[in-house]
């Protein structure tokens, strides 16, 4: 069928991609700026800032994930109001989280600098970035559900525009900002707050256009209806405890190479920064993935939903073998491009065989994440996490830690590989469970 072929997953995960690949763009330009700033207080501030936030927006990016997979549930069984109050829920939840952000600043602000400590300067400057940055709340919550909605409706184009307006409009009033005008880290911070607003207007703008295909009225009872809002915010949860602990393996990835030294953990820092760029790339059929499953189990076509599963896997893992065989023929150089540390160059090269390896492992994760969140199983991917997290990859490093720091990234090519089988596990047992029709 026309609605799930090759071109179909393309039609959504091209899209994702170039949006995606100005994410890491966006980094280097706040980087850039802060470090012509004068003294690296400012650097590390907007560092220490920037880790802040990533973590509790990416604590919240449920908000996208779930649209997504009942959006696309919906358009697949042809249910307009049900696409509308998808969007209204979600908006909801959004804007009650941003003012619990935004009313619990205060503490909130004591406890992250507390956690990381920095020294006493950066200390200061980041919470100078916090008190402004925290003012774009709201602005980015309703986007993640914005974003969720438009994938969850197969049109990645509307995220792209708004992603690419977020990200460049970011980028120039950082220069602006900081270069032309002379603020500091307060400028870097406020380019972030007025760029995601600038995205919000955007998104809007595309939401009341695309609205006039689905006519009819929003009714607040329905919006807020219990059986519905209690279904969304378990989806909701559940996608929060996974993303919780794909947050605390990598932090515990880190801390587990300082603990074996300077070098591994400097070399480890710059190999999974290409782990990152890869996942950008992937992530693009994992959307693919999220949409089209989602649209076709709302169909009631089990046929349909396993179409779009090898589709996007075909891609997937063609994509990994690519960035496998650039990895292989140019990682050193990229490692060479990013410090000029021969030690850690000469350390990084050492481990570099665990990076070729790691498209190939993890791309099998990143594509039943999307599939379990298309389809609303997030239960299920719940449990996988869960298990792969403190069953499979905490212990295996204690048992491997003797290798080094080829026994910790052992251990992480192990929870990799942990994750997609026990997902691929949970999607044959629901697949099998369904009849033809879903």
């Amino acid at each position: 069928m026309q609605a799930f072929s090759h071109r179909a997953v393309w039609r959504i995960a091209a899209p994702m991609i170039l949006s995606n690949l100005s994410v890491p763009i966006l980094g280097m330009v706040d980087s850039g700026v802060a470090g012509h700033l004068p003294g690296p207080a400012y650097l590390g501030a907007v560092a220490v800032g920037a880790t802040i936030f990533s973590v509790i927006f990416m604590g919240m990016n449920f908000l996208r994930m779930g649209t997504t997979g009942i959006t696309a549930q919906a358009v697949g069984a042809e249910q307009p109001d049900v696409i509308r109050t998808a969007l209204a829920r979600s908006v909801a939840i959004a804007l009650a989280l941003a003012l619990i952000l935004l009313m619990a600043q205060v503490p909130l602000r004591s406890l992250s600098l507390f956690l990381i400590a920095p020294e006493a300067d950066v200390m200061k400057y980041a919470g100078i970035y916090f008190d402004v940055r925290i003012w774009s709340a709201p602005a980015v919550l309703v986007n993640f559900a914005i974003l969720g909605w438009f994938l969850g409706l197969q049109n990645a184009r509307v995220p792209l525009v708004l992603l690419l307006t977020i990200n460049i409009t970011n980028m120039v009033l950082d220069l602006w900002f900081v270069l032309g005008l002379g603020y500091q880290v307060d400028g870097i911070a406020a380019a972030s707050v007025i760029a995601e607003y600038a995205g919000l207007a955007v998104g809007v703008a595309f939401v009341l256009r695309e609205l006039k295909k689905y006519p009819g009225r929003y009714v607040v009872s329905e919006v807020l209806n219990p059986t519905q809002m209690k279904r969304t915010i378990a989806i909701n949860s559940n996608i929060l405890v996974r993303t919780l602990c794909l947050m605390f393996s990598f932090a515990f990835f880190t801390a587990m190479g300082a603990r074996l030294g300077p070098l591994e953990l400097a070399a480890n820092a710059l190999l999974i920064n290409l782990q990152y760029f890869m996942s950008y790339g992937l992530d693009g059929f994992a959307l693919a993935a999220e949409a089209l499953v989602g649209k076709a189990k709302g169909m009631g076509e089990r046929r349909y939903l396993e179409l779009a599963v090898k589709r996007c896997l075909q891609w997937t893992l063609l994509v990994a073998v690519l960035f496998s065989g650039a990895y292989a023929l140019t990682g050193n150089m990229v490692i060479a491009w990013l410090t000029d540390i021969e030690a850690i160059r000469q350390t990084a090269a050492v481990f570099m065989p665990w990076m070729i390896l790691s498209p190939l492992v993890s791309a099998w994760s990143f594509l039943y994440d999307g599939v379990l969140i298309g389809a609303t199983w997030t239960r299920e991917m719940r449990n996988s996490m869960v298990f792969s997290t403190f069953v499979v990859y905490v212990p295996a490093w204690y048992f491997l830690q003797d290798l080094g720091n080829h026994g910790l990234w052992l251990a992480f090519m192990i929870f990799m590989a942990a994750r997609a089988v026990t997902m691929f596990a949970y999607y044959r047992i629901r697949i099998d469970r369904l009849p033809s029709a879903v």
